[in-house]
């Protein structure tokens, strides 16, 4: 080569044909037709028009029986109703989520400023900007008449028709990868769809009552009566396994393991509107995060590979790395390990994305195990300690940002969980598999090898205690096991004791290594704890899953409100008996059947005043709080409930003490 040649300008005189230039593609920024700046101010005006038309007929309709107006307009949700249509408030979640996503990885977090010196101030804004711009997607729901449903429907059509036309304009944007921005909104177009196909399934319906988001309504709901059917006609299983034959095998074991994992919808069960929220929340944070994940590092790995050429030997060689006297041999390996690095990360993401999908089915099935044992007053075993079911401070706050919390864990897991996972298939494809593969660089063999004979003694050292513990140091007697060799037992026993202090160093690291990835895996659940039970109150997540539980099995009881159902029920059947009595006309035949009428209600009236004392009687949440238990042990509660026997003893007690003086006298 020229001395004076430019240095720039290299020249391939050893390959034939030259190596092609890698062009990288360079994508502009797209201004879509549908301007988004001016898109946002035109839907902020018309979303305030929208609430403002929803505002003035909701002062002409009675929303709730003592909200009119705008108090009753701004409760468009009840978060605590298990019986209302799910579908409008997840779906609007959903958009939320994925516009607030957007606030993270696009430069310009509003449409309405390029600013990028000020982003975080912008981020901070359009945290409470996107929530309010949807919140029009919600509230028109919220009257159930026809207007509020021709209104949702043209919001819903308008978001959906300009994502859509925005996405054909510009399907090609600079960010992260050229097709992150059409497929991160994927989601969003998803909800949209939704709701612009909702709504106006609503208006066909004809759903147009004025008093059907009270809570009349939902006390008026056959599912709690139904829950209520349901426990009643369950027997109680008296059975108890004791003998070794009736112990499942390990195929059915297998398979109770797998079904536990698979989420099977139970008749007269319906899941709380948070916790449905927050399964489709976790889920699309799930898509975004992998999206994220492999936007960001596999094309550069892809344009890395492409780019190797027979130059990386000469760099691998100013390092004393040598993989091969040919220098087309080092490009072709270094390109099959990077082909490998790729495969190994895409790996360990598709890994996280299925661990954390199969962790969501558990925490449904396990959600719903909790809420039905907390339902019955299961309450140790649900909570492993004695807990007052009541609303507090604490729990009020768990509960209003459980949905978010889960998002949030969702996506923090994912990301630990994807970089574990690559770096120990990392360790595995490069230090065992493919030096097993190729006979070359056994360097982590070579190291087993070396250290022979201690690994000879541990296993020796086990073997010596399994084996002399199995034969000679445990006797069988009369059908019982007991000690034998005693002496020798205590000779080995110190004999042993150096090798058993190697042998727990190895333990120790296995649980090291246990230990840390059960935490990674199960780091996006918050509804077990991954600390242990005596200290799992400084879990904040398990923490905040057990203060919502509080709110939501305080609050929504199927078996309460199904008791109040009934007494409003009952309430206005009376109600309209009177009114009917009154425009009877007069007449003796009329006159005995009212006098009929009014011992029927009469006994029916005592019959619920009965049951109304029984109920109060043996609600296990008053029950400390009343004198007469209040002087009761501790021992005397089980769950919250008085222990009968515990009583019956207590009673006997003072009647033999009342008993001694009258016999004394």
């Amino acid at each position: 080569m020229d001395k004076d040649a430019v240095p720039y300008d290299y020249e391939y005189p050893d390959l034939d044909p030259l190596p092609s230039k890698i062009e990288k593609e360079v994508i502009l920024p797209c201004d879509p037709t549908a301007d988004d700046k001016l898109y946002h101010i035109c839907i902020t005006a018309i979303s305030l028009v929208i609430m403002l038309i929803l505002a003035i007929l909701a002062r002409r309709t009675k929303v709730g029986s003592r909200q009119k107006g705008l108090p009753g307009l701004l409760s468009p949700v009840n978060f605590l109703d298990h019986t209302q249509h799910k579908g409008l408030a997840v779906a609007v979640f959903g958009v939320l989520l994925c516009k607030l996503w957007g606030l993270i990885t696009s430069p310009n977090p509003l449409p309405f400023t390029t600013d990028t010196e000020n982003k975080q101030n912008w981020v901070i804004l359009g945290v409470f900007y996107y929530p309010a711009l949807y919140y029009p997607l919600l509230a028109c729901g919220t009257l159930h008449n026809k207007v509020g449903y021709v209104l949702g429907s043209l919001l819903s059509w308008t978001h959906f028709g300009v994502l859509v036309w925005q996405k054909i304009d510009c399907p090609k944007t600079p960010l992260i990868h050229k097709y992150y921005s059409l497929f991160s909104s994927l989601p969003q177009i998803a909800c949209l769809a939704f709701l612009s196909f909702q709504y106006p399934l609503f208006l066909f319906k004809g759903l147009k009552g004025t008093e059907k988001n009270n809570a009349s309504e939902d006390l008026g709901s056959s599912y709690y009566k139904d829950y209520v059917k349901k426990i009643l006609k369950m027997k109680k299983t008296t059975k108890i396994s004791t003998s070794s034959s009736e112990t499942p095998k390990l195929p059915q074991r297998i398979k109770d393991a797998v079904k536990s994992y698979i989420y099977t919808p139970e008749e007269a069960f319906r899941f709380p509107l948070k916790l449905a929220i927050s399964a489709v929340v976790s889920f699309i944070t799930l898509y975004q995060v992998g999206l994220l994940l492999i936007s960001a590092v596999v094309p550069h790995l892809q344009t890395a590979r492409m780019g190797v050429d027979e130059d990386i030997a000469n760099v691998l060689a100013g390092f004393k790395i040598m993989l091969s006297p040919d220098k087309h041999e080092v490009a072709r390996i270094v390109i099959h390990y990077i082909w490998c690095v790729e495969v190994c990360y895409i790996s360990a993401m598709t890994l996280s994305g299925l661990v954390n999908l199969a962790m969501l089915m558990r925490s449904m099935v396990l959600h719903r195990s909790n809420l039905k044992g907390l339902y019955r007053g299961d309450i140790y075993n649900v909570y492993n300690c004695q807990r007052s079911i009541r609303a507090s401070r604490p729990a009020l706050v768990c509960w209003m940002g459980y949905t978010s919390f889960t998002a949030a864990h969702i996506c923090i897991g994912m990301i630990v969980q994807t970089m574990v996972f690559f770096l120990c298939l990392l360790v595995t494809v490069f230090l065992i598999f493919m030096p097993v593969l190729h006979g070359q660089n056994l360097i982590l063999f070579q190291i087993l090898w070396s250290m022979w004979p201690f690994w000879l003694m541990i296993l020796l050292a086990v073997l010596i205690q399994h084996i002399t513990g199995r034969f000679c140091f445990i006797k069988k007697t009369a059908g019982t096991r007991d000690l034998d060799n005693r002496g020798n037992l205590f000779l080995l026993t110190y004999l042993l004791f150096p090798a058993n202090v190697l042998i727990g160093v190895l333990l120790a690291v296995w649980r090291m290594i246990i230990t840390a990835l059960f935490n990674i895996v199960h780091m996006g659940r918050m509804d077990i704890s991954l600390l242990n039970r005596n200290v799992e109150a400084f879990d904040p997540a398990y923490r905040c899953y057990a203060h919502y539980l509080k709110i939501e099995v305080s609050q929504s009881h199927p078996v309460m409100k199904a008791f109040c159902g009934m007494m409003l029920q009952s309430v206005g059947r009376e109600s309209s008996a009177a009114e009917g009595s009154r425009d009877a006309e007069e007449g003796i035949q009329l006159v005995n059947q009212e006098k009929k009428q009014q011992k029927v209600s009469d006994a029916k009236r005592a019959r619920r005043h009965w049951h109304l004392l029984y109920t109060l009687v043996n609600n296990p949440s008053l029950v400390g709080t009343r004198k007469h238990f209040q002087r009761q042990a501790a021992e005397s509660f089980v769950n919250g409930s008085l222990d009968r026997s515990a009583k019956e003893g207590g009673k006997k007690e003072t009647a033999t003490k009342d008993a001694e003086p009258a016999a004394s006298k």
